[in-house]
């Protein structure tokens, strides 16, 4: 077996009916890996990983839920709204997918994809937080109820004005790049001035040119001025349909305007987090839906867009839009924060830079937003850059993207262990930061020539 998630000391919280199942689930998914590659067996394997995830989540959720319950944690609602969701949603879905292909390798390779990401989200980040290690998780503002009527308003709405079947791809949207997009952001203010609303909307270009484009009549696959001051406004009127939904006391009244670079929308989910973050296919492009508040309105996220300054705005805008396109993009796959940050610092200005801090994040990174180019760590906890070449080189989509593996080691077994994944390189990352960009700069004109 190939891919295998090895069980930490230190991912034990400390209670020990909630680490033995964590510790059982590891061995389950490496199991269910074992069979992937067979052809006679992964139908069987399959269906009893359902089966046991089905038995088992009740289980170990309502002993999850009883042991908050017993120490009052504030965030037992959220957690339960979690649980549900793989149960009632994430697993259901699956299922039938695999059902429906037949078990067909892609469908297991999904499966087992979603069960792996899961099972890291779950246990070392969701879990974590239950005895203070991990204090990122926070509950919606919104109630549980209103958030799935947001959900259902979204879908409503984005059928409504662009007659569009979508369905919710994530409730936790992390702000990954989405392809080619534009970031959207208005902020609301009450007439006391008392209370703020900030939301901002990603919309994919492919979205913007099959809808309001087309309405305009666009020949071209390019967006434009008005293109984008269209999008502006109805921007505005689906933002304020959707707060329609969700009355207040006293009426918010929209602020200021403006449009993102993705940096700079990156810069406001890392610092606030946004308390609402649905990601939404529409089968035209994706769609995100974010809200921030109260206190995000400061300097140096975005130029204020008004009546005097809208037309040259939207033309800075689409003219570095335009400049980042032709840029290639890189995802940089590292377990450091320091040598992801070093990364991007060097090679930003020539080239579109995306970041993942794992080979979970990197799936998920790639499907969004495809790169030229992949600078994969090799050595990294849980799953390494080898398993993670292996997930990538498994996706018909993924397996001819380049590889080029960051490692600290020279030496030549570590070469052979991957030969026959075909990565493109190796790059030790003691080089200089010259040499670093010198050889990815050598990459790119190779593949010119």
């Amino acid at each position: 077996m190939d891919t295998q998630f090895v069980w930490r000391e230190t991912f034990n919280i400390g209670v020990d009916i909630i680490d033995k199942e964590h510790h059982r689930l590891f061995n389950v998914i490496n199991k269910l890996y074992s069979f992937k590659d067979d052809d006679a067996g992964r139908k069987w394997a399959c269906q009893q990983g359902v089966k046991y995830f089905k038995e088992h989540t009740l289980k170990h959720f309502a002993e999850e839920e009883e042991y908050m319950e017993s120490i009052h944690y504030e965030a037992l609602e959220y957690h339960k709204y979690l649980h549900k969701g793989f149960c009632e949603n994430t697993l259901p879905a699956l299922e039938s997918e695999l059902e429906r292909s037949d078990y067909s390798a892609d469908a297991v390779e999904h499966f087992l994809g979603v069960c792996a990401g899961w099972l890291i989200g779950h246990t070392l980040t969701d879990d974590l937080a239950i005895v203070g290690r991990n204090t990122k998780i926070m509950p919606n503002l919104l109630s549980i109820n209103e958030l799935e009527t947001m959900k259902k308003v979204i879908i409503q709405l984005l059928f409504d004005m662009f007659h569009l079947e979508s369905h919710l791809v994530s409730d936790a949207y992390n702000g990954e790049k989405l392809g080619n997009s534009i970031y959207y952001r208005l902020i609301y203010e009450t007439p006391n001035l008392k209370q703020q609303q900030d939301v901002i909307l990603v919309f994919e270009e492919t979205l913007l040119v099959n809808t309001i484009g087309k309405i305009l009549g666009l020949k071209t696959n390019k967006l434009d001025n008005m293109l984008i001051h269209a999008t502006r406004y109805t921007a505005r009127q689906f933002a304020d349909r959707v707060m329609e939904h969700f009355p207040t006391e006293e009426q918010f009244k929209l602020k200021a305007e403006n449009l993102l670079s993705f940096e700079q929308f990156e810069k406001i989910f890392k610092r606030d987090c946004p308390h609402i973050r649905l990601l939404f296919d529409t089968g035209a492009g994706y769609f995100s839906y974010c809200s921030v508040a109260p206190h995000l309105l400061n300097k140096n996220i975005g130029t204020p867009i008004g009546a005097e300054n809208a037309v040259e705005e939207v033309k800075m805008y689409l003219k570095k839009q335009d400049e980042e396109k032709t840029k290639k993009k890189i995802l940089v796959v590292d377990d450091s924060l320091t040598m992801r940050q070093h990364i991007k610092k060097l090679l930003s200005a020539d080239y579109n830079i995306t970041l993942a801090d794992s080979g979970i994040a990197a799936i998920k990174n790639i499907t969004l937003n495809m790169p030229d180019l992949i600078l994969l760590d090799y050595e990294m906890p849980i799953c390494d850059g080898r398993q993670t070449l292996e997930m990538i080189r498994s996706e018909k989509a993924f397996e001819d993207i380049p590889v080029i593996f960051l490692t600290a080691r020279s030496d030549m077994e570590s070469v052979k262990k991957v030969k026959s994944l075909k990565p493109a390189g190796y790059l030790l990352k003691h080089l200089s930061a010259k040499d670093l960009k010198t050889n990815i700069d050598a990459f790119f004109q190779k593949k010119k020539s």
